[in-house]
């Protein structure tokens, strides 16, 4: 099985379909006949490097970068150009307990 990524005039992730292998090859090229752009994803990206992340609705397409990047959870965070993937300016903390961000203070906060 095959996945693709159904982008709008904006690039944006707008759904993601399976499909049989046996069209995989010609899937992408068919649709785009009646107006729609399909791009391969794989749930396999991260280990394999494949287009970076496997796509989701509201992930943008980069064709330079080759790659799917979710959508910026804050203003403050910052793309890492190797993995296509939003980190915050500060690091999680390491400690065992859980924190959410804080873009206010630029900070995690413990939830307690």
């Amino acid at each position: 099985m095959a996945h693709f990524a159904k982008l709008d005039e904006n690039n944006i992730v707008t759904g993601v379909y399976v499909v049989g292998d046996e069209y995989e090859t010609t899937y992408a090229e068919w649709r785009k006949e009646f107006g729609e752009v399909y791009v391969q994803t794989s749930y396999n990206a991260a280990s394999n490097g494949f287009r970076k992340n496997y796509a989701g609705i509201g992930y943008s397409w980069d064709e330079g970068r080759d790659a799917f990047i979710p959508p910026k959870p804050f203003e403050s965070w910052v793309l890492d150009e190797d993995t296509c993937r939003w980190e915050a300016p500060v690091p999680y903390p390491n400690d065992g307990k859980v924190y959410l961000w804080d873009e206010g203070s630029l900070s995690w906060v413990e939830v307690v």
